[in-house]
């Protein structure tokens, strides 16, 4: 099926900055009281126009766009030999060839190496060309990725259009945990795995969880990266979900077409296996406290240490139950 055309129209991408600065900046959250008080005056307005014009064209260059699986997707260079981030959704495996169509038009292919299926991160490499690739750098300081901070995502949604380029979207970071960043920068199909910028032209994050009908999305902070490179660059696949303090659990997690907590897998002899999670179940509450995301659901889990016990509560067509599991010691981390 061939990628969906967004509905943007051809112009610069300045445009789009202004129209998105002032969407996200100067009014209020939800935009109920046109009389509350603006989040951002003009100057500040112009200044992140002004910001942004300057480094887009530094940034840009690095910034592809993927098709792999019949679907279109994004990703981002950072290094000068080939090194690629993206969302491991993209990729799903390691070895994988993807087609990658660069800035100027010119394709050429990238294979994945390894990725954090906890986390949603991956890394691929680059087709060697003879030559070093544009490239941006990553941030390492990844606490001061903080609420309140301007920044601005980069994706090809809904494909590669050289005509219209890459798409610019400005907005602020609304929440930080441990291994993502949300923001309010509007995001659509085919801007998974494309970067998300501060305003010294590093990445902060990649796109992963895209909601077009939510007012935030959700994107992989560089935490996952630094902390699995070794791993990725050997192609191994972490998928040791929901490890404590020396507890493990055993699940990975989505979040379903609802907008909720849903199991995606169960590992084979794990103890939620054992004590009866299936895939599909819906994760409404982990000791009495409300589940709403994958992030809060990850660190409730990591908060505690093998031999805890977990109570949970879960949802199955239409029934609700609890549970209690008791955490085991981690295991190593597989790979595929």
């Amino acid at each position: 099926m061939p990628p969906l055309r967004p509905p943007f129209s051809r112009r610069a991408a300045t445009i789009f900055v202004v129209l998105q600065a002032i969407a996200s900046g100067v009014f209020a959250a939800g935009g109920a009281d046109k009389n509350a008080a603006p989040k951002a005056d003009i100057a500040t307005l112009l200044r992140i126009q002004n910001d942004v014009q300057k480094l887009l064209p530094q940034v840009s260059p690095a910034l592809v766009a993927i098709q792999s699986g019949g679907g279109t997707a994004s990703g981002v260079i950072i290094s000068a030999d080939g090194l690629l981030l993206t969302a491991a959704h993209v990729p799903g495996d390691p070895g994988k060839e993807m087609r990658v169509i660069l800035d100027d038009g010119s394709i050429t292919t990238a294979k994945s190496l390894g990725l954090d299926k906890t986390t949603d991160a991956a890394l691929a490499r680059l087709k060697s060309r003879g030559k070093p690739w544009p490239f941006v750098n990553l941030s390492r300081e990844v606490v001061k990725a903080q609420p309140g901070e301007w920044c601005f995502a980069l994706g090809h949604p809904g494909g590669f259009d050289k005509a219209r380029g890459a798409v610019l979207r400005v907005g602020k970071i609304i929440k930080q945990t441990a291994n993502s960043l949300h923001t309010d920068c509007v995001l659509m199909g085919g801007d998974s795995g494309g970067p998300l910028f501060n305003f010294n032209g590093e990445v902060i994050g990649i796109h992963s969880q895209i909601w077009e009908n939510r007012d935030q999305n959700v994107h992989v902070s560089m935490a996952p990266f630094l902390r699995s490179w070794d791993a990725m660059q050997k192609s191994q696949v972490i998928k040791v979900w929901g490890v404590g303090a020396g507890g493990y659990l055993g699940v990975a997690t989505v979040m379903n077409d609802d907008v909720e907590l849903e199991v995606a897998d169960v590992i084979e002899s794990s103890p939620a296996q054992k004590a009866g999670v299936r895939a599909g179940d819906v994760i409404l509450s982990v000791n009495g406290d409300s589940m709403t995301d994958q992030q809060q659901f990850s660190a409730t889990v990591r908060a505690r240490a093998a031999g805890d016990t977990l109570k949970l509560k879960l949802r199955s067509n239409g029934k609700e139950r609890e549970i209690s599991v008791k955490l085991a010691q981690k295991p190593q981390d597989e790979g595929e």
